[in-house]
């Protein structure tokens, strides 16, 4: 599959300090990583979060280094590796670590464990903090950070319980990512968004209407507007990644990803009438 009707052009690649846009490779699992770089090039973003469970599976370090000089020569940064990597339920962390170094990812994005926050005891709350204390300093030392995402199933399912894992674990080298949760109203993810703030790294982007039915991003521009006021206040770098499109279609992506360049420009628009 050929996307700009030739091989990838490559462009130079932009360093904008604050708000980034990009692409998670899982959004098109069935895209091979060359295809993937052609078509975030093709829809002129910054960067790619590449996925650990297809497109750079953990141990494949020859893999992974290809995957980052094919993306670097498009012009293109390596944003993180979601890795998939669950925190007291895998056995080898040192992989995962190894194939994001040679992946050249800043950040890998793992999750916190498997049970979610209401249903665990103090017991698992515990084993998961020591293990993230652990994998942190090992992270620490190669340069690369952890994140953990923000979802269901693990004990980063909730504001509250985010922000007190975040204070237990109490290491610099973890932070958070956010995504608007489904089926909940904006001025509520708006809350969360906020509380992340201090620990935020990156940002998953995406709509979904109140039935649960994933949309045009376009079709959340208002509540996107709201969120971008507040990642626009912050002086950290940080990517905002489409993650997952209406029905999987790639014409779909490239509004997507129009409406998500329009987005971040309006940001920066704002940050420079600061």
């Amino acid at each position: 599959m050929n996307f700009l009707g030739g091989s990838f052009r490559p462009r130079a690649e932009r360093i904008d300090l604050i708000l980034s846009t990009g692409i998670v490779s899982v959004t098109f699992r069935k895209l091979s990583p060359d295809e993937i770089v052609s078509l975030a090039a093709q829809a002129d973003l910054d960067a790619i979060e590449w996925g650990g469970d297809v497109h750079v599976p953990p141990g494949e370090l020859q893999l992974a280094r290809q995957v980052r000089d094919m993306t670097k020569a498009a012009g293109l940064r390596v944003s993180s590796y979601g890795s998939y990597y669950r925190v007291g339920g895998d056995a080898n962390f040192s992989l995962v670590l190894d194939t994001a170094e040679a992946l050249g990812a800043p950040s890998i994005r793992i999750w916190a464990g498997s049970v979610g926050s209401a249903e665990a005891d103090d017991d698992l709350r515990r084993r998961i903090v020591e293990e993230m204390r652990r994998i942190a300093e090992l992270s620490k030392q190669r340069g690369i950070g952890l994140s953990l995402e923000f979802h269901d199933g693990t004990l980063a399912d909730t504001a509250a319980s985010s922000v007190s894992l975040i204070h237990s674990i109490a290491s610099d080298n973890v932070t958070l990512y956010w995504q608007p949760q489904i089926a909940v109203s904006a001025p509520n993810n708006l809350t969360t968004l906020t509380a992340f703030l201090p620990w935020l790294s990156n940002v998953h982007v995406f709509h979904y209407d109140e039935l649960r039915r994933q949309q045009p991003l376009e079709a959340g521009e208002a509540a996107w507007r709201a969120y971008m006021d507040v990642l626009r206040s912050m002086d950290n770098p940080r990517y905002l990644l489409l993650e997952f499109v209406k029905d999987g279609e790639i014409g779909q992506f490239l509004k997507d990803a129009s409406t998500l360049k329009n987005l971040v420009r309006l940001g920066r628009e704002g940050r420079a009438d600061r």
